[in-house]
């Protein structure tokens, strides 16, 4: 019942802004701030298994209008299309295309976010269609390097009672993922593009001083119309997840240390029993920044995958840029991994080493190099560049493939 009174319930929400917009519009209209975000990307991916490349070329245009703010409330409308560009030489996980490794940017058009805030002394609440980043994004993000950006239906409530202190909860009816806008034959549980619910993110920060601060989580995600593998029962991302983390700089050294344990909730019909581990050390010397660090996503005991998920992730920021443990392997996976952050050419260059091990049962996964130079195109304000690429090298073919990626990007933001 739950899941029913959310999908009544959202669309609601979502409307709401809708039908507010333009009584804000007309009252700002003399200072109307315009969305517009170009993104054109040319993938390329070479994986052990497939005969064949696979090659796409796409562009995302995102348009919209944010007011500016009327007795402390505001309202952003915005939507986006990703387009292809040249022939369908690529699985984007409705096409079809399976002789072709994956490159999840389908085609289509949507609302990418429609809300209305009120920002008052100490508190922001947000209704609607919205984006939602908390912390670093490892367990909940707008996973922004897909074309298509994952966004909320629901209620997010911000609070900072004190300098010291911030306070988050948010209600989520809906899930608007990266591989929307619209399923198809090809399809399938564990990457639905739309996913209703009733989950609940809680956090409170307490922030002593820039060598210290401390984040307690609590998040409980209703994902019943999902699984977490493609032949796994519905509802089996359906989990609770509690968590501290801590982090700080001190000097040139900054560290971050984190865990979490996650729990099923009742309508999930898997039992989990699960940690992830994370620590974390960074250097800056002169303009480069050092960082090494290990992060554990412990696997699960009993049939199937019931190993720490993260389904609301940026997941593309963690792990490796080859995108080879989206979904945490049934026996878990620990990640060593050290890299650098240096100006060069204008730019900024980074590179990163990652040696994945499973986290229970012995064995080894593969090793990764990534690789990538960023920069402002010069003499075209809001344009920049992007060069990127990754190296995923297996040390047991039966559970990872080789696999090599290739990213050339130009954006431009006004």
């Amino acid at each position: 019942m739950k899941t029913r009174c959310a999908r009544r319930t959202f669309p609601t929400l979502l409307a709401l802004p809708l039908a507010l917009s333009p009584l804000l519009a007309v009252a700002a209209s003399e200072s109307a701030a315009p969305i517009l975000d170009l993104r054109y990307r040319h993938e390329q991916v070479d994986q052990s298994g497939f005969d064949r490349d696979a090659v796409a070329d796409t562009l995302r245009v995102r348009a919209g209008y944010r007011s500016v703010s009327w007795h402390g409330w505001s309202a952003l409308a915005e939507a986006d299309a990703v387009l292809g560009l040249g022939g369908d030489r690529h699985n984007d996980t409705r096409n079809g295309q399976r002789q072709y490794p994956v490159i999840a940017d389908p085609v289509g058009a949507e609302i990418n976010q429609a809300l209305l805030r009120h920002a008052g002394d100490g508190h922001v609440a947000t209704f609607g269609r919205q984006r939602i980043n908390l912390g670093n994004q490892r367990f909940v993000g707008g996973s922004a390097w897909r074309q298509n950006e994952q966004t909320f239906d629901g209620v997010r409530l911000q609070a900072t009672p004190g300098e010291r202190v911030a306070l988050e909860y948010a209600w989520i009816g809906g899930v608007n993922t990266v591989f929307g806008p619209a399923d198809s034959d090809a399809s399938n549980a564990a990457n639905r593009s739309d996913n209703g619910g009733d989950s609940h993110l809680l956090q409170a920060t307490l922030r002593l001083a820039p060598a210290f601060s401390a984040t307690a989580y609590h998040y409980r995600l209703e994902l019943d119309d999902l699984a977490v593998t493609a032949t796994a029962p519905l509802g089996t991302l359906s989990s609770r997840t509690s968590g501290l983390r801590l982090e700080g700089k001190q000097g040139p050294w900054s560290y971050a240390g984190e865990y979490a344990y996650q729990r099923e909730l009742d309508s999930n019909p898997w039992r989990l029993d699960s940690r992830y581990r994370l620590a974390e050390l960074g250097y800056a010397l002169r303009k480069a920044v050092l960082k090494a660090g290990f992060e554990s996503l412990g696997g699960g005991e009993g049939g199937g995958n019931r190993a720490f998920q993260t389904p609301l992730a940026t997941k593309h920021a963690f792990q490796g840029w080859a995108d080879m443990f989206l979904t945490t392997p049934a026996q878990g996976v620990d990640d060593r991994y050290a890299g650098v952050t240096v100006p060069l050419g204008g730019g900024s260059l980074q590179a990163w080493y990652h040696d994945f091990v499973p986290e229970r049962g012995g064995g080894r996964y593969g090793k990764e190099i990534d690789l990538s130079w960023a920069r402002p195109v010069p003499g075209v304000k809001g344009l920049a560049g992007l060069v990127k690429l990754a190296r995923y090298r297996s040390d047991d073919a039966t559970r990872t493939l080789d696999t090599d990626k290739f990213w050339l990007q130009l954006q431009y933001a006004y």
